[in-house]
């Protein structure tokens, strides 16, 4: 899918979207710095790259502030053009970046979060429920006996890692700046987020069609 639209699905699936119409441009997660090594003093606007805060963090891709100089860098791994030059068909990559930032970038790390929040709270019992509400909000269908096996196992382990380091099962719960809802059980929780960042890195979900 296009880069605008992997951002999109993820923030979709995990319940943090805006989906307000019109505004001003907004200034999603990106690493600190960036903008200032390039900055050309105090002469120019757009020097300091400001976060948005709130519901601005989670506005459709379409929103993000573009600086020529500098794109936004999710957007240009995920083969966005960095319109210098009008493009009539956009590249398209398969690169080790794109999954470096699907694991660890805080919009997709939140994200899956936020979705593995939604699976204890509304999937029902069982891990089975959970598994299919999970795959049918990223991949619009359900996981087969294989797939199922191999992510309840996933989980297990999962499970087993956080119960034993509780202080990465609170680092893990703690990326983005959405709340944490603190009534879940913790390790269920940091487990359930893992699983859903393998099926959010799964090629599945992030190629149309």
């Amino acid at each position: 899918m296009p880069a605008e639209f992997i951002r999109y699905q993820a923030l979709f699936a995990s319940g943090l979207i805006n989906l307000d119409i019109g505004g001003p441009s907004v200034y999603p997660y990106q690493p600190k710095g960036l903008w200032e090594d390039v900055a050309y003093g105090d002469r120019f606007t757009a020097q300091t790259y400001v976060q948005s805060q709130g519901r601005d963090l989670y506005r459709r891709s379409m929103y993000t502030f573009w600086k020529r100089s500098l794109p936004h860098p999710t957007l240009a791994t995920f083969d966005a053009p960095d319109r210098e030059v009008c493009t009539a068909r956009r590249a398209r990559t398969n690169t080790p970046l794109q999954a470096l930032i699907l694991m660890n970038d805080p919009t997709y790390v939140e994200a899956s979060r936020k979705l593995a929040e939604r699976m204890l709270i509304e999937a029902g019992r069982g891990t089975e429920a959970k598994l299919h509400f999970a795959y049918r909000a990223l991949l619009a269908r359900t996981p087969n006996e294989k797939e199922a096996a191999i992510l309840t196992r996933a989980y297990n382990e999962q499970y087993d890692r956080f119960s034993t380091d509780i202080t990465a099962a609170m680092a893990l719960l703690s990326v983005g700046e959405s709340d944490n809802h603190e009534e879940l059980d913790l390790i269920e929780h940091a487990a359930w987020t893992a699983v859903v960042s393998m099926i959010m890195n799964l090629d599945e979900a992030v190629t149309k069609g």
